[in-house]
């Protein structure tokens, strides 16, 4: 989670601008063939994310993203891990220089902590109990783009915290304090999920749960994020791994994205229950660079050895047929007692 600046009412003011000062043309900053345009700040402040110029944006996704902010609608993506469904909002808020705040909805998360708590503190010498006002409450009032991460995962007591603001316009009520905070008209708020509300079907995703369908109702706009073209993916790796901007190393990581896109057909097949990520692949690529090179140990030490033990046979295999080596955990150098 993103470091939080003193959530007291004042902090308000430590925002640089008050509201977006600009509108900018989408065709322009994403290069993409629509005639949308969207509210931007010119300045930004330490809540913008850091800009990533590698990124590479799904046309869709950054379409709805960018609906989420020009048109205050909720948006939720969902998609399989590793697709870079939180980066695509932070990389859209970037080039918006939107002040843009994550939180992931683990099992640690907790009303309090999104609404705020009663806390001792000094006043004059003296020990008085104050309420500090939690994540949410601070957000709403401020011109912030709230990322909910995993919001599959999240407790139900602090989803239906959640629900009342999903709605457009929708007010919090602080019981505590007797208030009604009423949301800055630039408040934007986005989730991520694995699954689609309904619960986990394939095992991948232990610890989500079913979304109440009430809630469901109230996001506005919902895309899915696959994994990229086989190119798109190895550019991005390449880019995170300029190392490999040579003729092998260009070959090598196609044979990286190779082997992954045969996981994630295995995956979809049935065949594995593991599936490597964009992520995966470009940790891979750094890796082999920490083992001299040695592309057959980093692949190993990076995703096989995370495989279930039945399973890493056919892994290796793809390995062997993007590469062309056997790993010793191939099926053709098992020994049969």
């Amino acid at each position: 989670m993103a470091d939080i600046p003193n959530t007291q009412p004042d902090s308000r003011e430590t925002t640089i601008l008050d509201a977006p000062d600009k509108m900018v043309k989408v065709r322009d900053l994403f290069g993409i063939d629509s005639d949308m345009e969207c509210p931007a700040f010119s300045e930004a402040d330490e809540r913008v994310p850091d800009l990533d110029p590698a990124y590479v944006f799904d046309a869709d996704t950054t379409l709805a993203v960018l609906a989420g902010f020009a048109h205050n609608r909720r948006v939720m993506i969902q998609g399989y891990h590793g697709t870079g469904k939180s980066t695509h909002i932070e990389q859209v808020a970037a080039r918006l220089n939107w002040p843009c705040i994550r939180i992931n909805l683990d099992a640690h998360i907790s009303r309090i902590d999104l609404i705020g708590r009663d806390a001792i503190v000094l006043k004059d010498g003296q020990q008085v109990t104050e309420f500090r006002e939690g994540l949410l409450p601070w957000a709403i009032q401020t011109p912030t783009a709230l990322v909910f991460d995993e919001y599959d995962a999240g407790r139900p007591d602090v989803m239906f915290v959640i629900q009342r603001v999903l709605e457009a316009g929708g007010k919090l009520t602080l019981l505590d304090q007797n208030r009604v905070i009423r949301a800055n008209p630039y408040f934007r708020l986005f989730s991520t999920t694995n699954t689609i509300g309904l619960g986990d079907t394939t095992g991948l995703y232990h610890g989500t749960q079913q979304i109440n369908q009430g809630q469901m109702d109230r996001w506005s706009i919902v895309t899915t994020l696959n994994y990229l073209d086989h190119d798109v993916e190895a550019g991005i790796v390449l880019a995170k791994n300029p190392s490999y901007d040579t003729p092998d190393g260009k070959r090598a990581i196609a044979a990286m994205v190779r082997v992954a896109d045969m996981t994630r057909n295995a995956f979809m097949n049935g065949d594995i229950s593991t599936v490597m990520s964009p992520r995966t692949v470009i940790t891979w690529a750094q890796n082999a660079e920490i083992f001299d090179k040695d592309i057959g140990l980093a692949f190993r030490l990076t995703f096989l050895n995370k495989c279930d033990e039945l399973e890493r046979p056919t892994v290796a295999e793809f390995f062997q047929r993007a590469f062309g080596t056997d790993l010793p955990e191939s099926a053709a150098r098992v020994k049969v007692a």
